[in-house]
């Protein structure tokens, strides 16, 4: 099987009742203190949630890659707890998409966007950006991060507007490209543990944070498909230290 990406496949209906043809987000969470995550961002289409997102400067939204099948018309939702409200005031229109040269959409290698924002955004209490990690720097197995996404908490479930989250422990790669046989598992990649609490993402939270003692290291990638609630295969997600140079050609590009 195919690594499948994170984000939701159908067109959605407006957000208290929104489905997901595959699965949705955040398995075994819980709801995520308002505000408390002010870097997230839902980028949308139609003004309704494609993927997650967050903010690394005041005007760039960081993301993952194979969330560009939405290209057009994206917008993205800033410092927001409940996205099924109305949030004009809060809503920033994308200018540039800086796909990753290196993206491949068959195994969702360098899976990593930048979305330059038409205007620049100001820091609230409510929005925010995140630190990046420092240049190649590895997370240890066994460290516990967390998982911040919208959509639904179970296998086929429904998405919830509130931002839910989740502790997620991070496995050793030699243990996960066991896992995933026909995947290539790579050193620009983080794995994150199988666990008995089977906690951790589905289709829904592409492009959110890893985020490790509040710095974001990595960007929900993909899953087990169609196996959220108790997957076989460990979640994964891009390695941000090893895009660095990338990034900061970008955005200084603007500055």
């Amino acid at each position: 099987m195919a690594a499948v990406p994170l984000f939701l496949l159908t067109t959605l209906l407006p957000l208290l009742v929104l489905t997901a043809q595959q699965d949705s987000s955040i398995v075994n969470g819980r709801e995520a203190k308002p505000h408390s995550r002010p870097y997230m961002v839902s980028v949308q289409q139609n003004k309704r949630h494609k993927c997650g997102g967050f903010l690394v400067s005041d005007s760039f939204v960081m993301t993952a890659a194979h969330c560009l099948i939405w290209r057009q018309n994206l917008t993205v939702l800033l410092g927001t707890h409940d996205i099924s409200e109305n949030q004009k005031s809060n809503r920033a229109e994308v200018k540039f998409y800086h796909i990753h040269p290196g993206f491949e959409a068959d195994t969702l290698k360098n899976d990593i966007m930048l979305l330059q924002l038409k205007t620049a955004v100001k820091k609230t209490k409510e929005v925010q950006w995140i630190p990046l990690p420092k240049k190649d720097k590895d997370i240890k197995p066994k460290t516990v991060c967390s998982v911040a996404g919208w959509g639904a908490n179970k296998t086929k479930g429904y998405a919830s507007p509130r931002l839910l989250e989740v502790n997620v422990t991070v496995m050793d790669r030699k243990t996960c490209k066991k896992k995933w046989v026909l995947e290539p598992i790579t050193s620009r990649m983080i794995c994150g543990a199988l666990n008995i609490d089977n906690k951790g993402i589905c289709q829904g939270d592409s492009g959110g944070p890893l985020v490790c003692k509040g710095t974001a290291v990595g960007i929900v990638s993909f899953n087990d498909y169609g196996n959220c609630n108790k997957p076989e295969k460990p979640n994964v997600y891009t390695r941000i230290s090893k895009y660095l140079s990338w990034v900061k050609c970008i955005i200084s590009s603007v500055n």
